[in-house]
């Protein structure tokens, strides 16, 4: 549960009006009007003087709110007021990791951690092969492992600029904000292997190869006269029509 203390100084025979509020970045919605809860309170907050206790929190709880408090008096009307800021913490959930099954030796790859439900939002940490990867800080034992990657612990990425076989390996990422257990995501292998070249050269020398038995083919049908046996029928064909014209 919370509490959201507003103490007043008006006395105790003055005619209160309260009413709180919940300040958003859409506007301000009514908490307590009338007398009444409103919105998601409804059912599980009640006043305490002129203060509120929340039971069951949650997330969408957190937030601004402000107390508003109207008197009547032999000399008028006062007011006064005071805002509250509500910071519900949340554990995170399993965050929900990328990595690719394989990829090619010199490209690019990234891989990726994240998850939505912390408050304050979760820190991310990557291992290869159950060790902690190291930050690229440019001192101490980060650049003595010559490293590769760049490893950014608020976004939850890992990436590597130019990937190695030495890269080869089983990646998790764990999520953090210092409230509850840390959660981890499933191990995922990442196979990195060098680029078929012996491969590519025979595709290229294979597509050569048809294309040159296709120009061989043509030319053989022309040297045999196949086309112009076929143009020659063509013209007898006109004429004769013209003939019988």
């Amino acid at each position: 549960e919370a509490i959201l203390s507003c103490k007043h100084k008006f006395s105790k025979g003055m005619s209160l009006r309260i009413e709180w509020k919940k300040i958003q970045s859409q506007g301000v919605s009514f908490v307590y009007y009338n007398g009444e809860f409103t919105g998601d309170l409804r059912g599980r907050a009640e006043m305490l003087n002129t203060g509120i206790r929340i039971r069951n929190v949650t997330r969408r709880d957190s937030g601004t709110y402000r107390c508003e408090i109207s008197a009547k008096s032999e000399e008028g009307q006062r007011l006064g007021e005071a805002t509250i800021t509500l910071t519900v913490l949340v554990a995170p959930t399993t965050p929900v990791c990328e990595v690719p099954s394989s990829a090619m030796t010199g490209t690019v790859v990234q891989l990726s951690c994240k998850e939505t439900e912390g408050s304050p939002p979760s820190e991310y940490q990557w291992y290869k092969n159950g060790v902690a990867l190291l930050e690229k800080t440019g001192t101490g034992s980060a650049r003595a492992a010559n490293i590769t990657y760049t490893m950014n612990k608020k976004s939850g990425t890992l990436l590597f600029n130019t990937v190695t076989k030495n890269d080869t390996g089983e990646y998790f990422c764990e999520a953090s904000n210092g409230i509850g257990l840390s959660q981890k995501c499933s191990v995922k292998r990442m196979q990195v292997d060098d680029l078929n070249v012996s491969g590519i050269i025979a595709a290229v020398v294979f597509v050569a190869l048809v294309i040159a038995l296709c120009g061989l083919g043509v030319f053989y049908a022309q040297k045999k006269g196949y086309f112009a046996k076929e143009s020659s029928s063509q013209k007898k064909t006109n004429y004769q029509s013209t003939s019988e014209k």
